[in-house]
C-alpha cells in the first residue's frame, strides 16, 4: 500500500493527535544515538507504559523453539536448553510436566540431547538467561489456551457475575490437551465471539504441535505478534479509544493485524501524518522517556520519591521535600505518603520495574493513617496489568511490594 492510499484512509491525523481517552502509540525515537521503535499506552493524558523494542532486532517473548538439551541441574530442579546456537535458556523441570518431543519418549523425563517444543516465557533480565517453558500459550484478545493446565481459569479483574457467566460458556470448550484462560477482555465478549476465537486458538496450537515434531533443531515453530502488537492485544477495550502511528509500515503492519485479529478496534487506528508538530511532540514521548529514566521524580505537594534498582530489589525512599503546607504533622506526612503511593505504583509500570520492591515511607504514627496507606496503595497496584502484589508493612515501617519479571525493565530496554 502506497503512502497516498495510507492518507485517503485515514486523513484525521488532527484527531489522532488530540488528547484525552486512552491512546496507544508506535512510532520511532532516537534513543543513545540510535534510532529505536518505541510503544507507549497513555492514560488520562500521562505515559502509562513506555517500551523499546532491542536496536536491530525484535523482542522473542511468546516465540515457540524447537529446542536441545543442553545439560541438567539436578541440584536446582532445572535444565538449560538452546533454543539457538549458543543462546542457552533456564527451563524450570518442577514446573513442566508434560513436554512436548520432537521424538515420543515413553517418560517424560529429560535427558540432555532431548529435543522438544519451547516457549520463552521471560526475556533475559539483568544477568538471567531468558526463561523457557514447555507449557504452551496462544494468547488471543479474550482468552488463552495453554497446554500446560487442562482446567479453566478465570482473571481475577472480573466481576463475580462475569466469572459466573464466562465459566458457564467456556466449560464446554475444554479440550482433553489444553486448558482455557478467561482474560478480563472477555467481559464483554459475546459466546459466538469466544467460541470463534478459540477455534482459531486450538489451529495455532493444533498445528504448531505437528509441524514443530517434524522441524529441524533451533526452529522456530510459532512466531509472536510484533511486541506492540501483543501489548495491544492485552488491553482492556475500553481504555484506549486511538491508535496512533506515523510509520508507514507500522500503520500497514498494525492495519492487518486489527483486521484479522481485532476487527472492533480498527476504526481507532489513525495514520498521523503531520510534519509538525510531529507525533512525539504532541504526546511529550521523548520527555516521558526521559523522565522515566530519572532516580527522582517530584510530586505535585513538592515531595519526591528516590527510585534506586539494585540487582536484588529495588528500593523506593520517600521524602517530605519542599513541601510548605501548613497542616499538622501527622497530617502532612499521611497526604505526601498517599500521594507518594499513587505515584509509586505508576512508576512500577511505567518502568516495568519487577520482582522485590521495598518502599521508605515517611514514618507515620497513627495506626489508622498507615492503614489508609495500605489500603490506597493495594488499590493503585490493583489497576496493573502485570500481577502486583502489597506483601506487608514490617515493623521498621518498610512496605514490601512484588512484581512479576516478564520482560525488562525500561532501562534495561533502552540501553540493550
Amino acid at each position: 500500500m502506497e503512502q497516498t492510499e495510507i492518507m485517503a484512509e485515514h486523513t484525521s491525523s488532527s484527531h489522532a493527535g488530540q488528547q484525552g481517552g486512552g491512546a496507544f502509540l508506535v512510532t520511532t525515537l532516537t534513543i543513545r544515538d540510535r534510532e529505536r521503535t518505541v510503544y507507549a499506552f497513555y492514560e488520562n493524558d500521562h505515559a502509562a507504559e513506555l517500551s523499546c523494542l532491542p536496536a536491530g532486532g525484535e523482542s522473542i517473548l511468546g516465540n515457540i523453539y524447537v529446542g536441545k538439551v543442553k545439560n541438567i541441574a539436578a541440584n536446582i530442579s532445572a535444565a538449560f536448553i538452546e533454543i539457538a546456537n549458543g543462546q542457552l535458556c533456564y527451563y524450570a523441570l518442577n514446573d513442566n510436566d508434560a513436554p512436548i518431543f520432537t521424538t515420543p519418549k515413553k517418560k517424560n523425563t529429560l535427558v540432555a540431547g532431548d529435543e522438544l517444543l519451547v516457549q520463552v516465557s521471560r526475556e533475559a533480565v539483568k544477568t538471567k538467561a531468558p526463561t523457557v517453558t514447555a507449557n504452551l500459550n496462544f494468547a488471543g484478545k479474550y482468552l488463552v489456551l495453554t497446554s500446560g493446565k487442562h482446567h479453566l481459569g478465570l482473571s481475577s479483574k472480573l466481576s463475580p457475575e462475569d466469572k459466573q457467566r464466562l465459566r458457564t460458556i467456556a466449560e464446554p470448550f475444554l479440550g482433553k490437551d489444553f486448558g482455557i484462560i478467561v482474560r478480563t477482555n472477555a467481559a464483554e465478549a459475546s459466546e459466538d465471539e469466544l467460541r470463534a476465537e478459540l477455534g482459531e486458538l486450538t489451529e495455532a496450537y493444533r498445528y504448531t504441535v505437528e509441524t514443530g515434531r517434524n522441524r529441524a533443531c533451533f526452529s522456530l515453530v510459532y512466531k509472536e505478534p510484533s511486541a506492540y502488537a501483543a501489548r495491544l492485544r492485552g488491553l482492556r477495550a475500553d481504555s484506549f479509544n486511538k491508535i496512533v502511528t506515523d510509520r508507514a509500515d507500522i500503520y500497514r503492519e498494525l492495519k492487518a493485524y486489527l483486521t484479522d485479529r481485532q476487527p472492533a478496534d480498527l476504526p481507532k487506528l489513525y495514520f498521523y501524518e503531520e510534519t509538525a508538530p510531529s507525533l512525539d511532540s504532541v504526546y511529550g514521548l521523548s520527555k516521558a522517556f526521559e523522565e522515566a529514566g530519572k532516580e527522582r521524580v517530584w510530586l505535585k505537594s513538592g515531595g519526591y520519591l528516590v527510585i534506586q534498582p539494585t540487582e536484588a530489589l529495588t528500593v523506593v525512599d520517600i521524602n517530605t521535600g519542599k513541601y510548605t503546607g501548613k497542616k499538622k504533622k501527622d497530617d502532612t506526612f499521611l497526604k505526601i505518603n498517599l500521594e507518594a503511593a499513587r505515584e509509586l505504583a505508576r512508576q512500577l509500570r511505567l518502568r516495568n520495574l519487577s520482582g522485590i520492591i521495598v518502599a521508605d515511607f515517611i514514618d507515620m504514627d497513627r495506626e489508622e493513617d498507615k492503614q489508609t496507606l495500605m489500603a490506597v496503595l493495594a488499590s493503585e497496584l490493583k489497576k496493573d496489568p502485570v500481577r502486583t502484589s502489597l506483601v506487608d508493612m514490617t515493623p521498621l515501617g518498610l512496605v514490601e511490594i512484588t512484581r512479576k519479571k516478564v520482560q525488562k525493565t525500561l532501562a534495561e530496554q533502552v540501553n540493550s
